[in-house]
């Protein structure tokens, strides 16, 4: 029975899987709220930066929570450009985090020739990457495609185009609402594939072009409406052929920053670094690059706390 759209609130930080019914096609829908908004504001990122950064997250949930493993699903991007890496980190427990580094100056240079500098504009001449991390025990499975186009969704499209032989599309969308608490950052994301089937191949191409001219008629608003539930997203989407619905995955920003880590970092340092790191109260600070946590940490070990 398909459920009661008028009764549905607008949920967030979930991924939504779901089947277009009598189909050979699978997709996933991202919903980013809180989770989102707290990785963006963590840095003081420019608008066009933090764009960047959103779109990776939501590509990262999309691909990352259909993992039938433990582990991590990483994507990242590098070039010379204005900004020279970004990577969105996420783990099968829904955990999300990420960063961007960049040159602010440059940034500021080329957001005066775009309303939104896109991917290309901002990363330059570069590599797009997908990492699969299963654990210290196994190998990472990597793949790596050239930075074309202006958003992270067509680098995507062209991972799996290369990487994995499965037609795909993706639609990426990030942007600001206020529902009276000031403008707080969102993002949302499509991914649809065709998937094996036993019908005829003639009917498995008609039945995905039909998917696809569904997906077309996306818009970015709708995909980070805050008032627009995911189901009834997919309902205005698919409602001719139908959508089953599956139960969502939560998500949450997170970091694995800790006492432990940043003491490891740091004891692979040579003494005579760690000497020249400690601070006029006695104290090495190092900074999260993910989080902007800060910790202080005596170089003896002892007396470590976070600040």
């Amino acid at each position: 029975m398909s459920p009661d759209l008028n009764t549905i609130a607008a949920a967030d930080d979930l991924i939504l899987p779901f089947a277009i019914e009598g189909a050979p096609v699978r997709g996933r829908l991202a919903r980013l709220g809180a989770a989102v908004d707290e990785i963006l504001t963590r840095h003081d990122y420019p608008e066009a930066v933090a764009n960047l950064l959103g779109e990776a997250c939501a590509l990262a949930a999309l691909v990352g929570s259909n993992l039938k493993f433990e582990g991590r699903l990483i994507v990242q991007a590098q070039g010379d450009g204005p900004v020279a890496y970004v990577v969105a980190d996420y783990d099968s427990n829904g955990g999300l985090r990420g960063y961007c580094r960049y040159d602010a100056d440059r940034v500021a240079t080329v957001s005066q020739d775009f309303a939104r500098p896109g991917a290309k504009t901002l990363l330059g001449q570069g590599v797009f990457i997908m990492t699969l991390d299963q654990g210290p025990d196994t190998e990472r499975h990597q793949g790596v495609t050239p930075i074309e186009g202006e958003t992270f969704a067509l680098c995507a499209e062209r991972y799996f185009a290369q990487s994995e032989q499965t037609p795909t599309r993706v639609r990426l969308a990030v942007g600001q609402a206020d529902r009276g608490e000031g403008a707080r950052w969102r993002a949302g994301g499509m991914l649809i594939q065709a998937v094996a089937s036993d019908d005829a191949r003639g009917d498995t191409e008609e039945a995905w072009t039909r998917a696809q001219a569904y997906f077309e008629t996306i818009g970015e608003d709708e995909l980070i409406d805050p008032l627009l539930s995911g189901e009834q997203l997919l309902f205005r989407l698919f409602h001719e052929d139908g959508a089953r619905v599956f139960d969502a995955k939560p998500l949450s920003a997170f970091c694995r920053c800790s006492v432990d880590r940043i003491k490891g970092i740091l004891a692979q340092f040579p003494a005579e670094e760690r000497a020249d790191m400690v601070e006029a109260d006695g104290k090495i600070r190092v900074t999260c690059e993910y989080c902007a946590r800060v910790y202080a940490v005596a170089p003896d070990g002892i007396d470590v706390g976070g600040v």
